[in-house]
């Protein structure tokens, strides 16, 4: 069985080492010692969410903390190239139900646009705190698959600024059902960024294909199966870590 991972202080675990020992302390020491109910002899993983982990058995537990020895210590490189999921803002929960599966898929960063049929419109207050609630859906997602990198949440965009993001990454693509290149098809480049554009349930427009398309990008499709704004991003996540990531 895989061991739990916890989100340790950074410089707590960037100065561990092996045969040392590690105190999990704060709001992830009293989840591991009152809510997983870590304990004496137990291991676990705890990650700094930068690609450093460590695997600590447990010697001591108190209510707001767990002591324990350092067994392994675990540095993943950064990944080349990244895998960008720029997610149209979507109603209901579908966008968060996005965000946790590509999180969960590898997605190196997350990024939500306001896109002209998007129904929810983030402004102001509204804004800060949906992001923060994006953010906490990619730490969740990114505890529960054990991953050593935890993706960056970046503010919302508009058109213009996801035109410069474009212009700037390694290689762009835009899931559209009328695109003909097929995704699967597609070279990667060994390093850069690669965005995923995915629309919201109306759709791209034509004025945002044509802007994203000048800017660089390529529109492509999955399949023959039209996909919700939920499962489109996932799903070509998933095609391009098997292409790229899980060998």
């Amino acid at each position: 069985m895989t061991h739990q991972l916890f989100l340790g202080e950074p410089g707590a675990v960037a100065a561990a080492v092996v045969g040392g020992s590690f105190l999990l302390e704060g709001d992830e020491g009293r989840h591991a010692a009152t809510v997983v109910r870590v304990r004496p002899g137990e291991r676990c993983y705890v990650g700094d969410g930068a690609g450093r982990r460590l695997l600590v058995e447990a010697t001591d537990v108190d209510r707001g903390w767990v002591r324990g020895s350092v067994l392994e210590v675990d540095v993943e490189p950064e990944p080349a190239p990244r895998f960008v999921l720029v997610q149209a803002l979507a109603k209901g929960d579908r966008d968060e139900q996005a965000v946790e599966a590509a999180t969960e898929l590898g997605v190196d960063e997350v990024v939500p646009w306001q896109a002209e049929r998007s129904v929810v419109v983030w402004r102001g207050d509204r804004a800060a705190r949906s992001l923060a609630k994006w953010a906490a859906v990619v730490t969740r997602a990114t505890k529960q698959s054990r991953r050593s990198r935890m993706p960056v949440t970046t503010p919302a965009v508009n058109l213009t600024a996801l035109a410069g993001r474009v212009r700037s990454a390694a290689l762009t693509l835009v899931l559209h059902e009328d695109a003909t290149e097929p995704l699967a098809a597609v070279d990667l480049p060994v390093d850069g960024d690669v965005l995923v554009v995915v629309g919201p349930e109306g759709g791209i427009t034509g004025h945002e294909l044509e802007v994203l398309t000048e800017a660089g990008a390529r529109p492509v499709r999955l399949g023959s199966t039209i996909l919700r704004a939920s499962s489109a991003g996932p799903a070509a996540l998933a095609v391009l870590s098997a292409r790229a990531r899980w060998r």
